[in-house]
C-alpha cells in the first residue's frame, strides 16, 4: 500500500513546516488569490489555488468580499493545513 503524503497540518505537527511557514502562505494567499506552488518551508511546496479549491468552504469564503478578514484568514488558513504539499 503506498504511503500517504501528510497534509500540512501533520507536517506543522512533526515540525517540518513552521506556524510562520504557515502564516506567510496565509499572506501570499490573500494578498493573491490564484497563487500556484509556494514554498511552504522544510522543502515543501504546496498551490495555495488548487487548495483553496479542494475545500469548497474555504473557496466560498475567500471569494465574499463581504466576510470578514479575520474568518477569511482562518478559511485560507484551514484549506492549507488541510492540503498536502509535495516535496519540491
Amino acid at each position: 500500500m503506498p504511503e500517504q503524503i501528510p497534509t500540512t497540518g501533520d507536517l506543522v505537527k512533526a515540525k517540518a513546516i513552521t506556524t510562520d511557514e504557515v502564516e506567510a502562505a496565509v499572506d501570499a494567499l490573500l494578498a493573491k488569490p490564484d497563487t500556484g506552488p509556494y514554498p511552504v518551508g522544510g522543502g515543501y511546496l504546496l498551490d495555495l489555488a488548487a487548495a483553496v479549491k479542494a475545500h469548497q468552504p474555504s473557496a466560498a469564503a475567500l471569494a465574499d468580499p463581504d466576510r470578514p478578514e479575520k474568518f477569511r484568514r482562518t478559511m485560507a488558513r484551514t484549506a492549507i493545513l488541510l492540503a498536502r504539499p509535495v516535496k519540491g
